[in-house]
């Protein structure tokens, strides 16, 4: 999508955000958002055409490239890889706290069984977009599993998240640490695993 649209869809969704704790995910909600920030209502069928299901993965696409455009200016050549990606991780839930109901709302929505095949997808993403940060070039069924565990990290860290109430999230960053821990653990074991049967499992 040219950049003129992706610039006109996050202004649409950062005018919504204020609105949708109060609202919901609707398209009246971006419609209100469109006006909002000085753009026609109509604008919203032509910018979202699959509606709020777009909406919602236009709101994770943001959230993906607000913690990236925070990580750029990081130093991470000292850095090992599960601290980048808990950098990475926690960033994205420090964007995301102004807008815990809104992210909540939108949890709601994609929990729903119909929704989740494109939710799963969404997950995805974001750990590729995270991994490739964090410098990960595997190119085999590790860059998948690494993918995989990932996603799982996130929407269970999402949940600790949603559930945090201490002011700097340290509960969020205590679990984040624990899962990601689990998972360098069980990516080494696989590793292994992979060597003794001479084979990709």
């Amino acid at each position: 999508m040219r950049k003129t649209n992706v610039n006109l869809r996050d202004a649409i969704i950062n005018a919504a955000l204020p609105h949708v704790p109060f609202d919901g995910w609707t398209i009246g909600t971006l419609e209100k958002a469109a006006a909002d920030s000085g753009h026609s209502p109509d604008m919203v069928i032509a910018l979202f055409p699959g509606g709020v299901k777009e909406a919602l993965d236009s709101f994770a696409d943001l959230a993906d490239r607000e913690m990236l455009k925070k990580l750029k200016a990081l130093s991470t050549a000292d850095m090992r890889v599960r601290d980048r990606v808990h950098k990475a991780v926690m960033t994205r839930f420090e964007f995301l706290q102004q807008h815990r109901e809104a992210e909540r709302l939108a949890l709601g929505y994609w929990a729903l069984p119909h929704h989740a095949p494109h939710a799963a997808k969404i997950v995805w993403r974001t750990a590729d977009r995270i991994w490739d940060w964090a410098g990960d070039t595997a190119t085999d069924y590790n860059r998948y599993t690494k993918r995989g565990l990932l996603s799982g990290v996130l929407g269970s860290s999402t949940l600790a998240w949603l559930n945090d109430d201490s002011a700097d999230l340290h509960i969020t960053e205590a679990f984040v640490s624990r899962r990601i821990e689990n998972v360098m653990q069980w990516g080494g074991i696989l590793g292994n695993i992979k060597k003794q049967n001479g084979k990709s499992i």
